[in-house]
């Protein structure tokens, strides 16, 4: 279990923690994010996203495990968090290093998220995106979510930023297809 088709991909490990902040401090927050398309420093203040003490607490969470895709120079281009939550899997914390973006790596992330999700025999994959990010949403759309009609408050909290104006999440969801 566990293993996936793409040998990019891999399960982080506490050891990981340091390279996982960097990289999604830098896919969402301040001036390096905006090089990529997914940035959110125009929509929140600030130069983080999440912290190391916040990694590792998502991370030990039972049913919590992140997936990174290393590139043959050992370097993280991208990872994303799976939280299984009775027989669905969250999906949060996707991330690309914006220098890395448009080259298919979100893609095979997204795969290797469907492989985990049907070895843990999940129903559907579901997230939560700011719903101003249209662009985004789309990109979600042509690669199977849909839209569930819901929305969430996105609350302002010291770790993640100042919100730059008001902000909500929409929800998306995948159905899994699991063969027996």
């Amino acid at each position: 279990m566990n293993e996936f088709s793409n040998p990019s991909i891999s399960i982080a490990t506490i050891t990981d923690i340091p390279a996982l902040e960097a990289l999604l401090n830098s896919a969402y927050r301040g001036e390096s994010s905006k090089q990529g398309w997914t940035s959110e420093a125009h929509l929140i203040a600030g130069e983080r996203r999440t912290d190391a003490a916040n990694l590792q607490q998502v991370m030990q969470q039972p049913g919590s495990v992140f997936l990174k895709f290393t590139q043959e120079e050992g370097l993280f281009a991208g990872c994303v968090n799976l939280q299984q939550h009775g027989s669905k899997l969250y999906l949060g914390m996707f991330s690309v290093a914006p220098d890395m973006q448009g080259r298919g790596i979100g893609k095979k992330i997204l795969a290797a998220a469907d492989e985990y999700a049907k070895q843990v025999n999940s129903t559907a994959i579901y997230m939560s995106v700011i719903s101003v990010r249209t662009e985004l949403i789309d990109w979600y759309k042509r690669h199977g979510y849909a839209e569930l009609g819901e929305r969430k408050p996105f609350p302002e909290d010291e770790l993640t930023g100042t919100h730059l104006q008001p902000l909500e999440f929409l929800i998306l969801e995948k159905p899994m297809i699991i063969k027996e």
